[in-house]
C-alpha cells in the first residue's frame, strides 16, 4: 500500500515540476515514515548542553570581522503567509513602524552594513510559491539591493500532504492548493542546491551564510559574529539565547549520548510525558533563535557525499488537509527543521548572543510590542529597546488574534507601554489616541465592547 503511495506522490511532484533533488529527499523521509519513525528524542538519549561561549566575551579582530562579512550572504526565510495572524500574503510585507514593513527594515539593515563595512552583502530570500510574487514586487522599490549575478530569491520546495490512513497523496477538490505543504525550513539546504544559488554564491567568492526568519528584526547583519564564525573554523553554528520562563517552548540543543553529536530538539520531538524536562530552563538553559551560520563550501561537499540528503530528523505533523476544517481528511505533513542540520556537520558549535538578536513577531502581542515606544528605530533599520526590560503584552485572542481585528481596535495607534511592566486586555476594547499604560496595566473586565478614550492612563 505504501509503495503505491510513494509512487503516486513522486508522480504528483514530477507533474508539478518539483525539483528532482527535492523528490529524492521526500522519498527518503517517506521511507522513514513507513518504517515507523516518529522523530521523538527521549530525554534519556541526550545530555543537556549547558556551556557555550558568548559573543560578548570572545575576542574578534575588526579586520577579520570585516573580511568575514565580505564573504557572507544574508538569507531570509520568507515562505510564511502569517496565517496564524489571519494574513494571506507574506508576513514580511506587514507594516511594522511608520508604514515600513519587515522587508523595508531588513533592506535598511543591509544598506547600513554595506556602508559601514564596505561589503557587498547579498540579501537573498527563500520564498514559497505563495510569497514570491508579492515579495519581488515589493523589492522592486529597492533597486539598489540586488547584487550583480545573484538572484534576489530562490523557491522553497513543496510536497504532497499524505493521508494519515494509507500514506497516499491526499485529494481535496474544494481547494487543490491545500493538497500541498512545505517540507519545513529544513528544505533550505535542498532548495539552495536545486535552485543553483549555492553554486552561484560559491563561484562569486562567498563562503558563509547567515540565515534567519524574515519576521525577526533582531537578526541583523553582524560583522562580529561573522568574524567569530570564520575564525572558529566550524562548519555550522546556531545563535542561542538564555532561556527565561517565557521561552519554554523554544527548541534547545543537546548532546546525543550515542555519538556525542550536538542535536536540536523541538517540542514536536519531545515525548508528551517528558515535557517537564523540555521546559526546564535550568536543565536546558539555552533556546534556539533560528538564526544560524553555515559554511557554503562544506554544505556543498556534505550534500555531494550524502547524495543530496543531509538526513535531518523527521518531524511528523498530524493535521487536517484544510487547517480551518477539523472535520476534513486527516493528513501527515513530513517536515524537517533548518536548525537540525547541526548534527549533520562534524565540528558544529554554537554561540550565545544577546536577547536583542531575537525579536520575532508570531502574534499580535509581538506586533504591538515592536510598534510601541518600547523600541526606537534607527536609520540603520535596527530596533533598540528603550529601558532594561520589555513590557509583557497579553491581548484577548477572541478579539485581537488577527491583524485585521488588531488594526481596527488600534486604529489611532498603539498605547505607550514604555513605563508598563505588563499590559493585559480582556474583552473587546478599542483604543483612542495617546493612551499611556504604566505598571501592571489591565483593561477589562470582559463585557460589552468598550473604548479606552484619547489620552487615558491605564
Amino acid at each position: 500500500m505504501s509503495d503505491n503511495g510513494l509512487s503516486a506522490a513522486r508522480d504528483k511532484m514530477e507533474r508539478a515540476g518539483v525539483a528532482p533533488e527535492a523528490i529524492e529527499v521526500f522519498t527518503h523521509y517517506y521511507r522513514s515514515l513507513e518504517d515507523g519513525a516518529t522523530g521523538l528524542i527521549p530525554e534519556e538519549t541526550i545530555e543537556p548542553l549547558t556551556d557555550i561561549p558568548s559573543i560578548e566575551d570572545v575576542e574578534v579582530d575588526e579586520d577579520q570581522a570585516r573580511e568575514a562579512l565580505a564573504r557572507t550572504v544574508l538569507i531570509k526565510l520568507n515562505g510564511g503567509l502569517g496565517t496564524s495572524m489571519g494574513m494571506d500574503r507574506a508576513k514580511s510585507l506587514l507594516p511594522v513602524r511608520d508604514g515600513r514593513s519587515f522587508l523595508d527594515l531588513l533592506v535598511e539593515q543591509v544598506r547600513a552594513a554595506r556602508s559601514t563595512y564596505g561589503v557587498s552583502l547579498p540579501l537573498v530570500f527563500m520564498n514559497s510559491f505563495r510569497t514570491r510574487h508579492d515579495t519581488l514586487e515589493a523589492l522592486a522599490a529597492h533597486p539598489d539591493i540586488a547584487v550583480d549575478g545573484l538572484p534576489l530569491d530562490f523557491l522553497q520546495n513543496r510536497e504532497p500532504k499524505l493521508r494519515a490512513d494509507d500514506l497516499t497523496p491526499v485529494t481535496w477538490e474544494a481547494d487543490p492548493e491545500l493538497e500541498w505543504c512545505p517540507p519545513g525550513h529544513g528544505d533550505i539546504y535542498t532548495a539552495l542546491v536545486a535552485s543553483g544559488v549555492l553554486d552561484a554564491l560559491i563561484e562569486r567568492g562567498y563562503r558563509y551564510a547567515m540565515t534567519s526568519n524574515s519576521d525577526n528584526l533582531g537578526a541583523a547583519p553582524s560583522a562580529r559574529i561573522a568574524g567569530w564564525f570564520a575564525a572558529s573554523g566550524a562548519p555550522y553554528a546556531p545563535e542561542m539565547c538564555r532561556r527565561t520562563p517565557a521561552d519554554v517552548k523554544g527548541g534547545h540543543l543537546a548532546v546525543r549520548k550515542a555519538d556525542g553529536r550536538i542535536i536540536l530538539r523541538d517540542t514536536a520531538q519531545t515525548p508528551e510525558d517528558q515535557m517537564h524536562y523540555f521546559t526546564d530552563q535550568f536543565r536546558h538553559p539555552y533556546f534556539h533563535t533560528n538564526n544560524l551560520w553555515f559554511d557554503l563550501v562544506v554544505l556543498r561537499r556534505t550534500l555531494a557525499e550524502r547524495r543530496g540528503i543531509l538526513g535531518l530528523p523527521l518531524i511528523r505533523n498530524l493535521k487536517t488537509v484544510d487547517p480551518a476544517d477539523r472535520g476534513s481528511t486527516p493528513v501527515i505533513q513530513m517536515e524537517t527543521a533548518m536548525g537540525a542540520a547541526v548534527e549533520a556537520f562534524e565540528g558544529a558549535t554554537a554561540i550565545e548572543v544577546p536577547r536583542s538578536r531575537f525579536l520575532p513577531v508570531k502574534t499580535t502581542n509581538d506586533l504591538l510590542l515592536v510598534r510601541s515606544d518600547v523600541y526606537e528605530v534607527g536609520e540603520d533599520g535596527l530596533l533598540t529597546m528603550v529601558g532594561d526590560e520589555a513590557c509583557t503584552v497579553d491581548l484577548d485572542r477572541r478579539y485581537y488574534a488577527t491583524v485585521k481585528d488588531f488594526e481596527e481596535r488600534f486604529a489611532q495607534g498603539v498605547p505607550s507601554i514604555r513605563d508598563a511592566s505588563t499590559l493585559t486586555v480582556r474583552g473587546d476594547w478599542s483604543f483612542g489616541a495617546d493612551v499611556v499604560a504604566t505598571g501592571d496595566a489591565v483593561v477589562g473586565p470582559d463585557g460589552a465592547p468598550g473604548r479606552v478614550p484619547d489620552g487615558a492612563r491605564i
